[in-house]
């Protein structure tokens, strides 16, 4: 039962190729169910725009998150997985098997099982410099990307408890870390506000907005702000990373309301079992909290198990 768009039914499709994705490829391929991996905008995902990876077990000394997700595509190829270089627009799940609209005209892939392992994209601001800088002193993971910051100052760009978090955490490497935020108030919960206000390592800058990421020779070295208030003119605020805390936005927008979202938008599962009989839901796009490599990979290998089991029980897999 593999496919092609027009009459033949895929076992088994996985919309999304970064850890989350691809470890579910990995498995479900192991366990025949021969998967088509959508890989979306943004192949790889995330992890893929990562320079050096610390927290993945088995790497000692660190891996290159690109090499890290190729790895596991061709791991997962190894054992029969297929690849699609498109995008998912609209998923209609009123029938079965669902189908699959690709932003290929009048293109549709239909499959007895589906795991959604779409992710999450950083919030961005759009700044001069960005770009250039996403991956090379940018970022938006203090925990992937903190370490690389000892005796150095930093820039932490939020008023929430994820910025707040961050910018304790930073403290432990950086020898300075300065928050900006746009308000004279932060968002964060008073307890969180009350231990980034003692570390004596942070320094608010209050009533600003970044407006430059400043760099020379592929390293940043600053950060231009200005006021809120309506002031004319900027200040430089000298550091060698940035860390944008301002949230993540689930890719969701696909599935309509045919499936259940928290409060922020991000799907929710009993596990990796969601409401829909054979639709499975891994990694980023139903994790606000840890958006962690390990914690996608462990929820992709999750999602396929229970995608194996799931066509057994319908008949639809040989035992």
């Amino acid at each position: 039962m593999t496919a092609d768009g027009h009459g033949r039914v895929e076992l088994c499709v996985v919309i999304g190729s970064g850890c989350a994705g691809l470890t579910a490829a990995v498995y479900a391929a192991r366990g025949r169910l021969q998967p088509l991996v959508i890989e979306g905008m943004e192949p790889g995902g995330q992890l893929s725009l990562t320079s050096v990876v610390e927290n993945f077990p088995g790497f000692p000394d660190g891996v290159n998150g690109f090499d890290l997700i190729d790895n596991i595509k061709r791991q997962a190829e190894r054992f029969g997985t297929r690849y699609r270089q498109s995008v998912v627009t609209r998923v209609d799940f009123s029938e079965r098997p669902y189908v699959l609209h690709l932003q290929d005209e009048d293109e549709v892939i239909r499959t007895q099982s589906l795991i959604i392992a779409a992710g999450a994209r950083a919030r961005t601001l759009g700044l001069p410099g960005e770009k250039e800088m996403w991956g090379h002193g940018l970022s938006s993971c203090a925990t992937c990307d903190g370490a690389f910051f000892r005796d150095q100052r930093v820039v932490v760009v939020g008023g929430g408890d994820s910025a707040m978090e961050d910018a304790i955490y930073l403290t432990k490497f950086a020898s300075e870390v300065h928050v900006v935020h746009r308000r004279d108030t932060l968002r964060a919960s008073k307890i969180m506000q009350e231990r980034a206000r003692s570390n004596p390592k942070i320094t608010f800058h209050w009533n600003r907005v970044p407006v430059e990421i400043l760099h020379q020779a592929g390293r940043v070295h600053g950060v231009r702000v200005k006021g809120t208030g309506g002031e004319t003119g900027s200040e430089k605020i000298s550091c060698d990373g940035v860390f944008y805390a301002i949230g993540h936005e689930p890719n969701t927008g696909m599935f309509g309301d045919a499936l259940p979202k928290d409060a922020q938008g991000y799907l929710t599962a009993h596990g990796v079992v969601s409401n829909l009989p054979g639709v499975f839901i891994a990694g980023d796009v139903a994790d606000h909290h840890y958006q962690q490599a390990i914690t996608a990979a462990g929820t992709g290998c999750a999602a396929a198990m229970e995608a194996e089991d799931w066509l057994q029980a319908e008949g639809l897999l040989q035992a």
